[in-house]
């Protein structure tokens, strides 16, 4: 395979969530692999190494058997394009499924593989849920949308949405012995890892299954930060600083592009490009992602997609695109709430914000550019987010006013409100769909118009 091919097969990843000032401990742990010694002193401690999850937050995830049932849903629904399979089980005995999406799965093919792998830590739960929608929407939209039928077409796309379900019910970090799974490989700098008796079984599935495949590149889905990692992670003389692996240019390549893709994760203060080198960051050993292009030649990058490790389930707000009338092409729009003193901006590619809201509340939301008539409408936020799509005329054209579902013209003065889908998850979705896109997207390939889909017709204004 090419190189120019394998990188652009190798930019599965294109983004995630906003950013805060990161001090939640992401790949971070007090010892690698749960042991103590000198390379302790080189990592970030945690700090809650266990925190406290409440019922409240676990609150609309899925439980590891309700999971289970969904991954098999998945190859009910489409067993001519999916194969669920199983590469071991954890520690407390629950298998470790995995969704194999392909034209052909099962069968071998001159086409790149590509995995992803969720909840390596079990208190990093968004990942999990991402990837369950993530089959969903490319399963429901094959010989539908163009993008899901070209992804399906040409690659072998694996998920794993659990690494660590015994510590996603634990709710906590480590598996059921409380190991750090992401220090539990073995590593070129820290020749303890080397002991295959202390092995963890998820460690040793993971390991099985990237000698038996061919993965072209990887993502593992982790949360506490917003940054694009790459290798290497440690460092010769475990001191923080740059280290970079044999293809640092073509990792910090594909990381880029993951990251300008998001608008957030772009812009980050904590991290230029919102792209770190894993060593610069803070060093850790024992990792997955260095394993991985070691000994599997697959280029892994670690995706932090959430500040917020377990964030609620159902967060509230308002969500949409915003586009012109005239062209009808998505439009960089500031959208702004009457009364709050904040601005946010729809992202330059596809025009689509994310605005965080209180529950139980009416608000008027206004939708501008310059050169465009500025919108606004009233909504009523409830316990799901808004969706809520702008359509801004030119100065001087004629106002429209779009029906929505509901029958509702949506203009100055009128109130509705609607349920939307969790915000959170909707995101993260669409990131990644976006990221996809990307990915596959190659030169002898044509151009194809990515239509998001969405449970409901969102409204327009």
């Amino acid at each position: 395979m090419a190189i120019s091919r394998r990188l652009l097969l190798s930019l599965f990843l294109l983004r995630a969530f906003s950013s805060l000032p990161a001090q939640a401990a992401a790949r971070g742990a007090s010892h690698p692999s749960g042991t103590s010694g000198n390379y302790g002193s080189f990592l970030r401690n945690l700090l809650q190494d266990n925190p406290m999850i409440t019922e409240e937050l676990v609150r609309g995830y899925m439980s590891n058997s309700e999971l289970e049932i969904a991954v098999h849903a998945i190859g009910s629904r489409y067993p001519n394009i999916s194969r669920i399979y199983s590469i071991g089980k954890s520690v407390n005995g629950v298998t470790l499924w995995v969704i194999e999406i392909s034209d052909k799965p099962g069968q071998k093919e001159a086409e790149p593989a590509f995995k992803y792998v969720g909840n390596v830590h079990g208190d990093e739960p968004v990942g999990r849920e991402v990837l369950i929608k993530l089959a969903n929407w490319l399963c429901d939209n094959y010989l539908k949308d163009p993008l899901a039928t070209l992804i399906v077409k040409n690659m072998h796309l694996h998920i794993l949405p659990t690494m660590n379900p015994d510590g996603f019910a634990l709710r906590r970090r480590g598996n059921a012995n409380n190991v750090d799974l992401n220090r539990d490989f073995p590593d070129q700098f820290f020749t303890n890892n080397d002991e295959i008796n202390y092995r963890q079984p998820e460690t040793r599935a993971i390991m099985n299954w990237v000698k038996q495949e061919h993965f072209t590149a990887s993502a593992s889905l982790h949360g506490g930060a917003l940054v694009a990692n790459y290798p290497w992670d440690g460092s010769r003389d475990q001191s923080k600083q740059y280290y970079g692996c044999p293809d640092d240019k073509t990792f910090r390549y594909m990381a880029s592009v993951y990251s300008q893709s998001h608008y957030n994760m772009s812009l980050s203060k904590e991290f230029k490009g919102g792209i770190t080198n894993g060593a610069f960051w803070y060093p850790i050993y024992g990792g997955m992602q260095d394993w991985n292009y070691i000994h599997g030649g697959c280029f892994e990058l670690t995706l932090e997609i959430s500040d917020v490790k377990w964030p609620k389930a159902a967060e509230t707000g308002v969500h949409g695109r915003i586009f012109a009338a005239d062209t009808g092409h998505p439009i960089p729009g500031s959208l702004t709430i009457k009364g709050i003193g904040s601005e946010i901006r729809a992202s330059r590619t596809y025009g689509d914000y994310h605005r965080m809201l209180a529950p139980g509340e009416n608000y008027e939301v206004m939708a501008s550019m310059e050169g465009f008539r500025t919108k606004a409408t009233r909504i009523v936020v409830e316990e799901k987010a808004v969706s809520l799509d702008f359509i801004l005329d030119r100065d001087g054209a004629n106002g429209q006013v779009v029906r929505n579902d509901l029958g509702c013209p949506c203009d100055d003065d009128k109130l509705f409100h609607v349920q939307g889908a969790r915000l959170e998850l909707y995101l993260f979705v669409l990131l990644i769909i976006i990221a996809l896109y990307v990915l596959f997207k190659r030169k002898t390939t044509s151009k194809f118009t990515i239509h998001r889909h969405s449970p409901k017709r969102p409204i327009a204004v």
